[in-house]
């Protein structure tokens, strides 16, 4: 796993345990605008996270201002429409969403555009009461197009997808938790310290399950509602054959903290 902590780096990958890594957009200057290049960094770091043995849930934050503001308008200014489509940025966000752990996003400040859909590629949004989110595309002539018409709208349901995506509006953290946009609000303070005790306690958890509640919820989503319940059903089977299965029920029985090594 790489690991650094220079500023020039515009993502910086931190090592917190051998089970829990945090993942920071580094571009300040630019309040962390998605422009290609760090796009594809960290599609490359998240990559690397498959074949992680160790690793039990990653954190994915910006700064305390800032999560991400978008794409890099100056970049996609530029750019036509086969560049666009050459340029394949779905497959950078698949990285994101395919991670096999737990992907938590500490969202500080805003979360817009690509920024709010990448925080959507997470599995759980922590966010600060401050945090203003939305898909405000729409005011410099596009739309959504990394997922925040679709990811959103499984999210909010279609009249809220709508209002967001058509008007380009801004909703606070608190709305976004009433839309069911984020899993829990925060003082600001707190958002990254929230996030990162968090991951600690899913790390603990036997991965294998984690793996599998993950897969089919997303999975399932997509689903008849009979399929779906049949995927789960596997998965729970599936699960009776780990040592973690059983090591969870006989620690329970015994009255310890369970040990789980993802087995």
């Amino acid at each position: 796993m790489s690991q650094t902590s220079s500023e020039m780096r515009e993502i910086l990958v931190e090592r917190r345990s051998p089970a829990v890594v945090l993942v920071r957009l580094n571009r300040p200057h630019v309040r962390n605008a998605l422009n290609l290049a760090i796009r594809q960094e960290l599609a490359a770091v998240f990559r690397e996270f498959v074949d992680d043995r160790e690793l039990r849930c990653v954190v994915l934050t910006g700064n305390e201002k800032v999560f991400a503001a978008g794409a890099d308008i100056e970049d996609m200014s530029r750019i036509g429409a086969v560049e666009m489509y050459h340029r394949h940025t779905e497959r950078l966000w698949g990285a994101v969403g395919d991670c096999p752990v737990p992907v938590i996003a500490a969202v500080s400040g805003f979360a817009l555009g690509g920024g709010l859909e990448l925080a959507m590629n997470a599995d759980i949004i922590i966010a600060g009461r401050s945090a203003r989110l939305g898909q405000p595309e729409v005011k410099v002539g596009i739309m959504p197009g990394a997922g925040g018409t679709q990811r959103l709208t499984r999210a909010v349901g279609k009249f809220q997808a709508m209002y967001l995506c058509m008007s380009g509006e801004l909703v606070s953290a608190e709305q976004a938790y009433m839309m069911g946009l984020v899993s829990k609000v925060v003082d600001d303070d707190k958002v990254l310290a929230e996030a990162l005790e968090l991951a600690d306690k899913l790390a603990a958890l036997p991965p294998i399950a984690l793996a599998q509640i993950k897969e089919v919820i997303v999975q399932g989503e997509d689903l008849p509602l009979p399929a779906a319940l049949a995927l789960e059903r596997k998965a729970v089977q599936l699960l009776f054959a780990t040592q973690d299965k059983q090591e969870g029920m006989q620690a329970f029985l015994e009255k310890r903290q369970p040990r789980y090594v993802g087995l």
